[in-house]
């Protein structure tokens, strides 16, 4: 009798682990698709909007848009309906997508855009992917304290994104990294106030920072409002560069989370190093900023706070590798 409870049970397991597996089974894209871009007529299309059109909803195919060499003035979106699109420029110096919005402009509604609808290309979509394009927003760069200047080139709001090659050029808030996980490698991000900002859970690996601020400017400012999330930035092997003086992070949310490991920091590196953003709401007992194995001129200023770590390295690996952003499932090796 008991031999056959134990059968019973072994049958009963081997259903249940059959069942999670189907429902664990991940279902990927299948097949590809080349759609052809060019400004000037060679391609099927003349927009980079009109080829993103063109992609069906629910998409289920790995779809490559190759766009030429050329200037794309348009304001571009890709819908959270159309996922496995890769944006393929001819290089990041030569293709280039741009548009000129700032927060207060109006919109069709007639009310102002405000920050997150400036960027010049948006992407809501998951697996969403670029690779040697650049991405700029052309207004002019405000002093400190301007309202309503700010202008996107840039914003991810899709979960599993990777760039490669890319370059984000604005002024205040260039890049929107706004929620999910996302990988940069490679890319090069030009702005003066919180040119990388955002909820993003991302890694930025041998990128170049480059500061375009004059009278003071920062570079990441990360929203982080709960010590619950998963959500941060990990700069690796990156480097700092440009004009300053520059806040290397500031506390946009309550539970900030930013960590700089093998970097260099150019003279640029304002005294103090990071911000705090309101200076009220004593975010400095609850963010997490952190520097490992920094280098370069401006690297003492980075350790400039009490509250702005120099890391262990068992504190600092999990920042380190791309299981930061699970990126074993999702990034190839060679991508990485």
């Amino acid at each position: 009798m008991a031999s056959f409870i134990r059968f019973l049970l072994l049958l009963l397991l081997i259903s249940i682990s059959a069942a999670e597996r189907r429902r664990h089974k991940w279902v990927g894209p299948s097949g590809h698709s080349v759609i052809e871009v060019d400004v000037n007529g060679s391609g099927e299309f003349l927009s980079v909007q009109a080829a993103v059109d063109a992609v069906p909803d629910y998409n289920t195919v790995n779809t490559l848009i190759r766009i030429s060499p050329g200037y794309y003035v348009e304001k571009v979106v890709v819908p959270a309906t159309k996922p496995y699109i890769t944006f393929q420029g001819g290089g990041r110096e030569v293709t280039v997508i741009e548009w000129h919005d700032r927060a207060g402009d109006r919109g069709p509604s007639g009310q102002q855009l405000r920050t997150y609808r400036t960027a010049s290309v948006t992407v809501f979509a998951n697996y969403f992917s670029a690779r040697n394009i650049t991405f700029k927003n052309t207004a002019p760069a405000p002093m400190p304290g301007m309202q309503g200047w700010q202008a996107a080139a840039f914003r991810i709001s899709g979960d599993k994104a990777y760039f490669s090659g890319c370059g984000f050029y604005g002024a205040q808030d260039t890049l929107c990294d706004d929620a999910g996980r996302h990988y940069f490698k490679e890319c090069y991000i030009q702005g003066s106030i919180d040119f990388i900002f955002g909820n993003g859970r991302s890694m930025y690996k041998d990128c170049e920072l480059h500061s375009i601020a004059t009278r003071f400017g920062s570079i990441a400012a990360q929203d982080r409002n709960s010590p619950d999330e998963k959500t941060g930035f990990a700069f690796v092997r990156c480097k700092v560069t440009g004009s300053g003086p520059v806040y290397v992070g500031r506390a946009m949310g309550q539970y900030s989370r930013i960590v700089y490991a093998y970097t260099y920091f150019d003279d640029v590196v304002a005294h103090g190093g990071w911000d705090d953003w309101d200076h009220v709401s004593n975010k400095n007992k609850t963010v997490f900023f952190g520097v490992y194995n920094c280098w370069g001129p401006g690297a003492s200023k980075v350790k400039g706070v009490s509250w702005a770590r120099e890391l262990e390295f068992e504190e600092a690996h999990p920042f380190l590798v791309k299981s930061f952003v699970n990126g074993r499932h999702w990034i190839a090796p060679s991508d990485a």
